[in-house]
């Protein structure tokens, strides 16, 4: 009834073997005839539906992240990298490692086709890198570089997980992803110093800042260093508040006075204080007031814009248009065409408080000049120039810092002599610091020091000793000057520092209160003026 087991025959090896290569020939044979006379994307087509096919009897679910958007980068495939480089596990075989030429630290990533698994919340994620050789194309690495970059590989990630926990990874899991990528690109980060590029490439080009100033070095006040350290951190952790309020998050800083005093220092430690990249905008370099508008848009968030001796670059436009107006007629089209800058006053003000100011969040705008007076009331408002900082000369406070910079100590017999003399010679940190440098031994480096404010305060009474013979008024009398608040428009009395023409007194004794949260800043030294005024 049923067959013998003699029946039965098995299948040699020999016929297994035959069997397999006769099958794979045919395969070989069909892939060949589908290359040689089917169109590429029909082949993709095919080889898409039989994956399709084979993936929907998986329970497996894959999101693909693409370095590239069509042609603009793909911000989650960078967080991607930076949030596998520290879970790399240590028994990896193969990982590639590179040093930027504008980094400090080695970085690490996957190599081509290397898997990382991963768990959050009790779900086992596996990452894969793939790189597949393409054409040459032409991408570019931001919207305002206008050179592209070849390339020739397809890059991406494929994450891949149980399909149910789909929901999960798209609405937490990738958000993870991006705020652990933050934290790592802040350890990573770089400061760096941004200028403008003459011609073509891009607006901004780019150098490390290993500028070494930081508050713990900076010869001023510890006092008027606190309160800055202060406003800054009250800024960086206030987004909801600017928010909430309808206010673009930016704050803005006027640093003035005597050149030498520590400006470029001053920002230099608030770039290093942030880790917030420098822009220094040079308002001569620019034509017109779209040029201020594209470079503003193009600057980064946290950032630190620059504009430096500002009072000196309107005064340039201004001789500049006086010339054109003298020119004869021949001349003028050729003359207009070298030298037609055109940055106005409305132009800046809507640079720094109007609707482009909103285009960019976490910003800082410094503006620095020698001459504070000379400067419009509209650019000194608050909302524009928030917070006044008078860099004044050096302070027996601000010795003893450099002097524990220098020499390496802050007490010493002399000391006090040199502190007395500091109090009567007007001198800025950088002559105190360049005393300093001169001899290697300390005990000449102070001596010197004293022979020098000396010297420079024995010049300042002869000084004063002409003006007086000539009818003028010293610097300890003070003159009076009426200036319109820029706020009320009202007239208020102010006293001017004969030793630089600034304005560093209001009525005696006279308080301001902050215009943003009712503080109230103290206006000290009438001979110094060092302030930092919150408006």
């Amino acid at each position: 009834m049923f067959p013998s087991s003699s029946a039965t025959q098995i299948p040699s090896v020999k016929t297994l073997i035959s069997a397999a290569a006769s099958a794979a020939a045919t395969i070989v044979l069909f892939r060949s005839l589908v290359k040689e006379y089917l169109p590429y994307e029909f082949q993709n087509y095919i080889f898409y539906k039989l994956k399709t096919l084979i993936n929907s009897f998986s329970s497996e679910f894959t999101l693909v992240i693409e370095e590239y958007d069509n042609l603009n980068q793909n911000n989650l495939f960078k967080a991607a990298e930076l949030y596998l480089e520290p879970i790399i596990p240590p028994d990896a075989k193969k990982i590639k490692i590179s040093l930027t030429k504008k980094e400090s630290k080695l970085s690490f990533s996957l190599d081509r086709n290397q898997e990382i698994v991963d768990t959050f919340n009790g779900v086992t994620l596996k990452w894969k890198f793939i790189s597949k050789q393409v054409p040459t194309k032409y991408m570019s690495r931001s919207p305002f570089n206008y050179n592209s970059i070849p390339e020739s590989a397809d890059k991406f990630f494929e994450l891949s997980f149980h399909k149910k926990h789909k929901d999960m990874v798209i609405d937490v899991y990738l958000k993870h992803v991006i705020e652990k990528s933050k934290e790592k690109k802040e350890e990573k980060k770089s400061v760096k110093l941004f200028s403008l590029r003459r011609g073509g490439g891009g607006v901004w080009q780019s150098v490390n800042l290993h500028h070494p100033a930081t508050f713990d070095t900076l010869a001023m006040d510890m006092e008027r260093k606190r309160l800055i350290m202060e406003d800054l951190e009250r800024f960086v952790k206030r987004r909801e508040f600017y928010r909430r309020v309808g206010k673009a998050w930016k704050r803005g800083y006027l640093l003035f006075g005597p050149p030498g005093t520590g400006k470029s220092s001053l920002i230099a430690a608030i770039a290093n204080y942030l880790k917030f990249n420098i822009y220094d905008l040079e308002l001569t370099d620019l034509r017109t007031n779209s040029d201020l508008r594209s470079l503003l848009i193009s600057t980064e968030n946290k950032s630190v814009l620059v504009v430096e001796d500002i009072d000196c670059s309107f005064e340039l436009q201004d001789r500049l248009a006086q010339a054109r107006a003298k020119m004869p007629s021949r001349h003028y089209i050729a003359y207009d065409q070298v030298n037609q800058y055109q940055v106005t006053l409305s132009g800046l003000l809507n640079f720094v408080d109007g609707l482009w100011s909103s285009c960019g969040d976490e910003r800082i705008i410094i503006f620095t000049t020698n001459h504070k007076e000379r400067l419009d009331p509209a650019l000194l408002r608050p909302g524009r120039m928030d917070v006044h900082i008078h860099m004044s000369y050096c302070t027996p406070c601000g010795f003893k810092l450099l002097a524990s910079n220098y020499l390496g100590f802050t007490e010493h017999p002399l000391f006090p002599c040199v502190e007395a003399l500091i109090e009567k010679a007007r001198v800025t940190p950088a002559e105190v610091g360049e005393q300093l440098l001169r001899y290697e031994e300390p005990e000449s480096a102070i001596t010197g020091l004293i022979e020098f404010l000396e010297d420079k305060s024995e010049r300042l009474k002869r000084e004063d000793g002409n003006k007086d013979s000539n009818g003028e008024s010293g610097p300890s009398e003070g003159k009076l000057a009426q200036e319109v608040d820029g706020n009320n428009g009202e007239v208020v009395k102010k006293e001017l520092d004969e030793s630089n023409g600034e304005v560093v007194k209001k009525e005696e004794s006279a308080q301001e209160p902050d215009g943003e949260n009712g503080e109230i800043a103290k206006e000290e030294g009438r001979n110094r003026g060092a302030m930092v005024k919150i408006q």
